[in-house]
């Protein structure tokens, strides 16, 4: 399995804890057109998705710095989801947002 490098200083993260609402069907769709979106952003490192076993979601993302994390904020397609979020798909959601001080990495040696 290859994975990017780990983090390193001045790249962002954003945490993002979300539970969806019962009726959000249209969500998944929404999401991985997002998703593909933000994999083309200048900048934009990797993403991954959790689900806990009482539903709810949390999604990290990186990206290399300031700069291209907050283009990614601001990208249209992206604040229009934003905006479908409060209406149609979340009951609740939460957004931290930080740089990396530090990082490792570690990674056993099969060989």
């Amino acid at each position: 399995m290859t994975t990017p490098a780990g983090p390193v200083p001045g790249q962002v993260m954003t945490v993002f804890r979300s539970r969806l609402r019962d009726d959000a069907t249209g969500y998944p769709d929404h999401a991985a057109r997002i998703s593909a979106l933000a994999r083309e952003m200048p900048g934009y490192v990797e993403h991954k998705v959790f689900v806990a076993e009482d539903g709810e979601r949390v999604t990290l993302v990186r990206f290399a710095d300031r700069a291209s994390h907050d283009a990614w904020a601001r990208h249209p397609e992206h604040r229009e989801a934003q905006r479908a979020g409060i209406t149609s798909y979340y009951d609740e959601y939460s957004i931290a947002v930080g740089g990396v001080e530090r990082g490792w990495t570690w990674v056993r040696d099969e060989t």
